[in-house]
């Protein structure tokens, strides 16, 4: 009777640890040094659960191989994380038997051959203040490939009256996120505390930030300043405002859209004021915004032949349209901290108010509304976009795909948070 009893527990307990090994799944992958093309070894990975406020939920440290395995506690989603050297590089966990393979870099506080492609700032009126949106495109072309990171990767100047809304940064093929922005020095200087990675084919890292001025509607000098190299210059405004560059700065209008002005500076010098000043009312066109041009909403730092921002702009500034391929993230469109709402805050819980969290520690984290009336649509959304990521990152779907599905994904999504707000 006694060993009937036993061999019933054993059989039930082996059941059970079945049925959990079945929902159980495991990462793996190896973590890869791209400066040295050689494996990694003792570096930490971890296992990040996006719906438990990006909570670490497993750890592993890469063995002689470059090699990790994590086990998943539930079913995701989850965010696959290695430190090296201090920078954090992300992907999304692989769905299946997909390896999680991670490429990583050395870093240096300053590298050669890291340089802004374009700035843009985006300039219209609101509630008498001057509302400006300025985003970064940095390229990293270091060879051997090398990371750029430190407590002051990225230094921006903004004008002294200026008060910062909040702050966002895109690694070549990751996601959107909020960074941090820390002051640096003098009032107005500040530095993003994030890692600008080589870039991946065309794709390069882009920068964004929003603040507001005093503006009584008479006007604002600007004194632009780049803390590198910057083929481009840009200033977008409404038709209805007045643009005027300071001498010697080579400003030239460029035909854009017919709501809105463009004016782009050529080879900006690091630490040299560039002078211009806006005035009059006015605000960037919402439909314009909502465009997003051919194939849908592109994404941060994709080739130029789609139309999207990141391959280098290259042409004479005499040419019709030299700024096509930024025009999604130039007129705004789901800007990027919208993109993080979309790829962050929809895989938590349904509230009545929740927060996008950070990749980076110490990032700003941004609030956004869910209605309970969009409840399901936005739950349902919070998966296809996740998977779509996912897909992009493992290289499952092409660029034409990716844009086209994100595309029509972001229209559904801008729509259920209109009505939920």
């Amino acid at each position: 009777m006694k060993s009937t009893q036993t061999a019933v527990c054993t059989f039930t307990l082996s059941l059970l640890l079945t049925g959990a090994l079945a929902q159980a799944a495991t990462v793996t992958g190896t973590v890869t040094n791209k400066t040295t093309n050689k494996p990694v070894v003792g570096d930490t990975v971890v296992l990040v659960d996006v719906q438990a406020g990006m909570g670490e939920v497993a750890h592993a440290t890469t063995d002689a191989k470059g090699h990790y395995a994590l086990n998943e506690p539930g079913s995701g989603p989850y965010l696959v994380r290695v430190t090296h050297q201090g920078a954090g590089y992300f992907i999304a966990a692989p769905q299946g038997d997909t390896p999680g393979d991670i490429p990583v870099y050395d870093v240096a506080a300053k590298v050669q051959g890291v340089f802004i492609e374009a700035d843009v700032l985006e300039v219209e009126t609101d509630n008498g203040q001057l509302k400006v949106t300025e985003r970064y495109f940095v390229h990293n072309t270091s060879s051997p490939p090398l990371t750029q990171w430190s407590a002051h990767s990225f230094e921006v100047v903004l004008p002294d009256e200026a008060v910062l809304n909040g702050a966002g940064a895109q690694r070549p093929s990751g996601l959107p996120t909020s960074a941090k922005l820390d002051p640096d020095g003098p009032k107005g200087h500040y530095s993003f505390n994030f890692p600008i990675q080589p870039d991946e084919a065309d794709k390069d890292t882009l920068f964004q930030l929003s603040y507001n001025l005093p503006y009584d509607g008479g006007e604002f000098t600007f004194h632009a300043q780049e803390s590198l190299p910057a083929d481009n210059l840009a200033v977008l405004l409404p038709k209805s405002m007045t643009f005027a560059a300071a001498a010697g700065t080579g400003f030239k209008m460029v035909p854009q859209d017919s709501a809105t002005q463009t004016y782009v500076a050529k080879n900006a010098i690091p630490g040299k004021p560039v002078d211009f000043t806006v005035s009059g009312t006015g605000s960037m066109p919402r439909e314009a915004q909502g465009a997003g041009g051919e194939g849908g909403a592109p994404e941060a730092g994709t080739a130029a032949p789609t139309g999207q921002p990141g391959g280098g702009i290259g042409t004479p500034i005499d040419t019709p349209d030299p700024l096509s391929k930024y025009k999604f993230w130039i007129l705004g469109g789901l800007a990027l901290l919208l993109a993080a709402a979309a790829a962050f805050l929809l895989r938590k819980p349904t509230g009545t108010f929740a927060t996008i969290p950070a990749v980076d520690a110490g990032a700003v984290a941004y609030p956004a509304v869910a209605s309970s009336k969009s409840t399901a649509l936005l739950n349902a959304l919070k998966e296809e976009l996740f998977a779509l990521e996912s897909e992009k990152i493992n290289g499952t779907i092409t660029p034409e795909e990716y844009a086209s599905t994100k595309g029509a994904l972001e229209t559904v999504l801008r729509r259920a948070l209109k009505r939920s707000s």
